[in-house]
C-alpha cells in the first residue's frame, strides 16, 4: 500500500479528511497563461529598512560628499541641464544611473546574521552600494562633486536625503503642458496625449511634494535656462558653491557614449552643444483640466 493511501486512511480515521492532488491547469488555457505570467513577474520587494547616519558618522558611512540630485519630471530638459553642469570643471554629471534599481540581498541566514551583527540591514547595504558607484564615477572624473539626474529619483527623494544628509537638490520645472506634449511626441501612436498627461502628472505631483518638503533646495525653470542661460547658470553655481564657468553655455558636442538612447535625451537639439530656444508656451485654453492645478502651483497660469 502506498504512503499516500496509508496517510489518507489515518487522516480519515482521526479527522474525517483526506489529501487530494490539486487539479493542474491545461496547457495554454487561461489559468496556465496566468501562472506563467505570475512566474515571470516576481512580486515587488518591500521597501528596505535602513538607518540614517548621524553627522558624526558620515566620514565612516559615506565616501561621497555633497552630491547633487536634479529632481524633475521626464521631458523637463534635465539632459540639457546635466550637460551644462557637466561642462563645469568641478562638476561631474554622468548619464542617468538609476541607482534606485540596484539592490542587495543576503542569500542565506548566515550572511543576514553576519550583516545584522554589523548593524547593516538590506537598506543600509544598498546605500553603501549606491555611494560606492557614485564615488567611483566621481573619482574617475577627477572632479569635486557628482550630479545625478535620473527622473525616477523624484520617487525616492526622501531616501536620497536619508542616504546622503549633505546632499543638495535642484528642482527643475517646465510648463506641465509642454512636458506632456513632448512626452506624447516621442511616440504619438503608442502614447496619445491623454495617456501622456496621465504619465507626466505622476512625476509632476512627486516633484512638487519633494520641492515643498525641501526648504533648502534650489528651483530653476527650463524656460528661464533657454531664455537667459548665463543668468541661470550663475544663480545655480552660487547655490552649489562653485565659481561660474562660461564653458557651461557652450558644452560642446558630446560623443555617443555620453548621450545614450534610453538614458536621457539623445536627439539633435541636445547634440548641438549649445542651448537651443524652447518651444512656445501653450495658451491658457490649451492646458488640460488635469494639469491646471500644478500649472497654477508653478506660476504658469495667472
Amino acid at each position: 500500500m502506498s504512503l499516500a493511501r496509508n496517510l489518507n486512511r489515518a487522516l480519515t480515521a482521526t479527522t474525517g479528511l483526506q489529501v487530494r492532488r490539486a487539479p493542474q491547469a491545461a496547457k495554454g488555457g487561461p489559468q496556465g497563461k496566468q501562472a506563467k505570467k505570475s512566474a515571470a513577474r516576481p512580486p515587488a520587494r518591500k521597501e528596505a529598512a535602513y538607518r540614517c547616519p548621524p553627522a558624526e558618522e558620515l566620514p565612516t558611512e559615506r565616501l561621497l560628499r555633497r552630491p547633487v540630485f536634479i529632481i524633475s519630471s521626464i521631458r523637463s530638459g534635465s539632459t540639457l541641464l546635466r550637460m551644462m553642469l557637466g561642462a563645469h570643471p568641478r562638476l561631474h554629471a554622468p548619464h542617468e544611473l538609476h541607482i534606485g534599481k540596484l539592490e542587495v540581498s543576503c542569500t542565506n541566514w548566515f550572511s543576514e546574521r553576519a550583516m545584522g551583527a554589523l548593524g547593516l540591514g538590506r537598506g543600509d547595504l544598498e546605500h553603501l552600494l549606491w555611494d560606492r558607484v557614485l564615488h567611483r564615477e566621481l573619482t574617475r572624473s577627477g572632479k569635486d562633486f557628482v550630479v545625478e539626474k535620473t527622473p525616477a529619483n523624484v520617487y525616492m527623494y526622501q531616501r536620497l536625503k536619508d542616504c546622503w544628509p549633505d546632499a543638495r537638490f535642484v528642482f527643475l520645472l517646465r510648463h506641465p503642458e509642454s512636458i506632456a506634449r513632448s512626452w506624447h511626441e516621442t511616440d504619438p501612436v503608442k502614447r496619445p496625449h491623454e495617456t501622456a498627461v496621465t504619465d507626466v502628472l505622476r512625476y509632476l505631483t512627486a516633484v512638487e511634494e519633494a520641492r515643498t518638503a525641501d526648504a533648502d533646495g534650489f528651483t530653476v525653470r527650463y524656460e528661464d535656462i533657454t531664455d537667459d542661460p548665463e543668468r541661470e547658470m550663475r544663480r545655480l553655481c552660487a547655490y552649489l558653491d562653485v565659481d561660474y564657468a562660461p564653458a557651461m553655455l557652450n558644452y560642446g558636442k558630446k560623443s555617443s557614449a555620453e548621450l545614450v538612447r534610453g538614458l536621457g535625451d539623445w536627439r539633435e537639439n541636445i547634440r548641438t552643444g549649445t542651448v537651443q530656444p524652447g518651444r512656445e508656451l501653450p495658451g491658457q485654453d490649451e492646458i488640460p483640466e488635469r494639469l491646471r492645478p500644478i500649472c497654477a502651483a508653478w506660476g504658469y497660469t495667472s
